[in-house]
């Protein structure tokens, strides 16, 4: 009997260990093929496999054609300025609202809830017809503005974030500081927004992904080469005959880079930030 109970252990830890490495090998291998990929001159990269080494590991030619054929540097202006604008506001709006939802009680509230529910259980691309008719009716299309006022428009994630980690803040802060006079307002921005710090860095790093990331909306609303983002600025090298796959590799890389120096920077707040805010109740 211990010796099946031991042959059982044995073969659950083969499996969950085996799992994790193929886990592990099934996330590695495709940024491998690219690092390999973006190192390789055009007739390495037809003449050998994918996971082939280069010649030469000092070889940044791809990279610096990637930069200056696909205007990169605009990509990454116009990216930063969206994510500027569009994570200001999204903070705001999403802690402004779910503060109202949590501290006050009036006709309608959970109503408002469960249709914030009821869209965020919706596909997007769905709605994306309609969406297109406003925004071109409005003059919108092609425009970076419209495109940011899309991406803010679409935030239901933060909001219950902040509603979650309302729950968490006692209701006796707002008391005290009303009795000694303080607005609503002065509630929110003096007492309330400065202990959402958690729930913010946990707003900014979801949505600052999705954004950076973004690649349908940019590529259907932004239209002029001038307007581009870092993620249509890749398709510069793809064409109906064919792709150059090691620019796109080494493209890839490039933007990588940002995200990455970023997250060395603030790994601590953004550890913290998902521990704090995102399982709080």
């Amino acid at each position: 009997m211990m010796k099946k109970k031991k042959l059982v252990s044995r073969l659950f830890e083969i499996l969950k260990y085996g799992s994790l490495v193929i886990a592990t090998l099934c996330s590695l291998i495709p940024v491998c093929v690219c690092v390999l990929t973006a190192f390789k001159t055009n007739e390495e990269y037809a003449s050998t496999s994918v996971l082939d080494l280069p010649k030469s590991f000092l070889n940044f030619e791809n990279f610096v054609i990637a930069f200056q054929k696909a205007n990169m540097l605009r990509g990454f202006f116009n990216t930063a300025l969206v994510l500027v604008v569009v994570l200001t506001a999204s903070v705001f709006m999403g802690s402004m609202l779910a503060y109202v939802l949590n501290r006050f009680k009036f006709p309608g509230r959970g109503l408002i809830q469960n249709l914030f529910m009821f869209a965020a259980l919706l596909p997007g691309i769905a709605m994306q017809v309609t969406i297109y008719q406003i925004m071109y009716s409005l003059g919108l299309v092609n425009h970076l503005y419209g495109y940011m006022i899309v991406l803010m428009g679409t935030d239901i994630i933060s909001i219950y974030i902040f509603l979650q980690f309302f729950e968490n803040l006692p209701i006796s802060l707002d008391e005290s500081a009303i009795m000694d006079g303080c607005t609503y307002f002065g509630v929110f921005f003096k007492i309330l927004f400065p202990l959402l710090k958690p729930a913010i860095i946990t707003s900014l790093l979801l949505k600052g992904v999705s954004v950076y990331n973004e690649y349908y909306a940019s590529n259907l609303y932004l239209q002029s080469p001038e307007l581009k983002t870092i993620s249509t600025a890749l398709y510069t090298f793809t064409g109906p005959y064919g792709n150059q796959y090691n620019y796109i590799c080494a493209g890839v890389l490039i933007t990588i880079v940002p995200i990455l120096i970023l997250f060395l920077i603030f790994q601590r707040q953004v550890y913290g930030g998902m521990a704090a805010g995102a399982v709080k109740g």
